[in-house]
């Protein structure tokens, strides 16, 4: 358990910063590439995904990091849980918490990654990555699980 809980915050550490490196760089130092499938632009989204519920937006920072500490002390008290989906769970929490740290520093969480290449696509960031990769990760297994069960 120790191992795995190393493991998990030394990935939670690193993605967090990188992906707030990155970030900095666009919102600070004006990065940015037009590409003719994907551009990498500023852009901040003060809602969720595809924009949603950008009317709470000064209230959003607050209702994800009150997420965060529920599923926190629910991954504390169901700890089997964090050994299962330690791997996602440092994806998730890293890609979470980086954009909740967004909100707080910039009002908004930075996206930068605009897909424009026979559909237009949402802008996102390296964080919402995070997020659907753990989604995909937790899917997986609980398939998998499943599947032995039978």
């Amino acid at each position: 358990m120790i191992d795995k809980f190393k493991i998990t915050c030394s990935i939670f550490i690193a993605l967090l910063i990188v992906d707030q490196v990155i970030k900095f760089g666009f919102a600070h130092f004006g990065w940015g590439v037009q590409g003719p499938i994907i551009s990498l632009q500023l852009a901040y989204n003060y809602g969720v995904a595809f924009s949603m519920f950008s009317f709470l937006a000064e209230y959003l920072k607050y209702i994800q990091l009150t997420l965060v500490i529920i599923g926190s002390f629910y991954l504390y008290k169901n700890q089997y849980l964090f050994k299962e989906y330690y791997l996602a769970i440092a994806l998730l929490y890293a890609g979470g918490l980086s954009n909740i740290l967004d909100r707080f520093t910039y009002g908004a969480v930075v996206d930068y990654v605009y897909w424009h290449y026979m559909f237009e696509f949402a802008i996102f960031n390296l964080a919402d990555v995070l997020i659907d990769l753990a989604v995909v990760l937790i899917i997986y297994k609980q398939f998998k699980n499943s599947k032995k069960s039978q």
